[in-house]
């Protein structure tokens, strides 16, 4: 589930959607999710500041919360 919202959510920001890739690392309490993008849609995908990074954690924090589970991204170059 959370995989696939973040799937939604950046591939409506970036030019280049097939590009789009999160693998998926399972912890006991913890899951991080690591996405990857085209070179030229990292920007996008970050934001000015860390905007729409820190904005697409908030809305992963929101969903995942009634599981407990911890939930990271990492946007990875």
């Amino acid at each position: 589930m959370e995989k696939d919202l973040v799937e939604y959510i950046v591939k409506s920001l970036v030019d280049d959607p097939a590009a789009v890739s999160i693998s998926v690392v399972e912890g006991e309490r913890s899951t991080i999710l690591e996405l990857r993008v085209a070179e030229a849609d990292t920007g996008k995908v970050i934001g000015k500041r860390g905007r729409i990074a820190k904005a697409i954690r908030t809305v992963l924090q929101a969903a995942t919360a009634k599981t407990g589970k911890h939930t990271a991204l990492e946007i990875l170059g």
